[in-house]
Formats: C-alpha cells, sequence, structure tokens
C-alpha cells in the first residue's frame, strides 16, 4: 500500500494529494480503510449503491503517488448538502487530507447549489469536530445511541456557504493546508 511504494510519508509541506471522482476500482482500497477506522464499516454494496446515484451523491477519494489514502462523500437534498463520510489510512492521519477532502466536498456542494451543509460525527471525535469548526460547522444537537446504539453523534451544520463571507473562509481552510492539492477538473462544475 501507500507506505510501502512510497518508502515514508512525505512532511506535510512536501505532499502533493490528487483528489479525484471514486470508482468501482478505488473500492478494495476504501473497503481496507473502512476497516481501520470504523468499528462498523460500510459494506461493498452500500458503497456500489451510493455510486450508482450520482444525480445526488459526490464521492471523491484522496491520491498521493497514486496511492489511495483516503476518501469522502457527501449527498444533496433541497439546497443542503450532508456529508455521509470522510475517513484516512491511519499512517496518513495529521497530514491534512481530512482537511482537502472537506473542502473539496464544500466546493461540490457549493457548485450544487447548496446553500448549507450538515455532517454527524463522533461525540468522542475531537479531532474531527476542531476540523469541522474550523471550517464553520458548529454543533447544533446530538442524535443519542447513533453508532452502533452505543456512541451518541454531535449534529454540526454550517449555513449560507454560497455566500462570499463563506467562500473566503473556506479559501483561508485551503490556503493553510500544507504541500499541494489538485483537484480532477471534473469533480466541479457540475460534472462528475
Amino acid at each position: 500500500m501507500s507506505a510501502l511504494r512510497i518508502g515514508r510519508i512525505p512532511e506535510p509541506a512536501d505532499l502533493s494529494v490528487r483528489i479525484d471522482p471514486m470508482r468501482r476500482r478505488d473500492l478494495r482500497s476504501i473497503l481496507k480503510i473502512e476497516e481501520q477506522v470504523y468499528p462498523k464499516p460500510w459494506t461493498l454494496g452500500i458503497f456500489l449503491s451510493e455510486l450508482r446515484q450520482r444525480d445526488t451523491r459526490c464521492y471523491v477519494v484522496a491520491r498521493v503517488n497514486g496511492d489511495l489514502v483516503g476518501y469522502g462523500g457527501e449527498l444533496f437534498g433541497a439546497q443542503e448538502a450532508h456529508v455521509t463520510n470522510i475517513a484516512v489510512d491511519p499512517r496518513w492521519h495529521r497530514l491534512g487530507l481530512g482537511s482537502r477532502v472537506l473542502a473539496v466536498l464544500l466546493r461540490v456542494a457549493i457548485d450544487r447549489g447548496a446553500t448549507g451543509l450538515t455532517l454527524e460525527v463522533r461525540e468522542s471525535n475531537r479531532a474531527a469536530q476542531e476540523l469541522y469548526r474550523r471550517f464553520g460547522l458548529a454543533p447544533v444537537g446530538v442524535r443519542k445511541r447513533y453508532y452502533e446504539q452505543t456512541e451518541d453523534a454531535i449534529v454540526m451544520w454550517v449555513h449560507d456557504i454560497e455566500t462570499v463571507e463563506f467562500d473566503e473562509r473556506l479559501s483561508a481552510c485551503e490556503a493553510g493546508i500544507a504541500g499541494a492539492t489538485v483537484v480532477d477538473a471534473g469533480i466541479l462544475n457540475g460534472r462528475r
């Protein structure tokens, strides 16, 4: 996998990440990450179902030197987007990969006409909550026993993502990520 082919994990400033649309051929690598980061990982069937719903979904992968190291997705409703998942291979944590994926998902949501974005995050996952706060998401509620019927989820929202003020915040977050990010042109502007 990634660390084996690269030889070492690069420093954040040396990192070049490519964000591509998620494809069926990516699912083997995605499922390996799912099993490492989630107590109840999504199945192949769930991912295949999500990928078939192109009009209401967007799923992306993050690659370093061609290796899949993270991914994320969202679904779209009436002027809102809902992040379904963001995950990064544990060997690649703390390098800004989750930030890159979230920034792209926010850009896609704006591109598709959303005015708000929401997600759930484990109550115990303070690092993810802090990441989401940096991007303007704020806690608005709790879903009791949402995860495996044992852990609560914090519901977070950001509104008015179509505004100039939010664009400035998002641009500042993107500028604060060390290294380079290249986004496949087909992800934005309504193309998949």
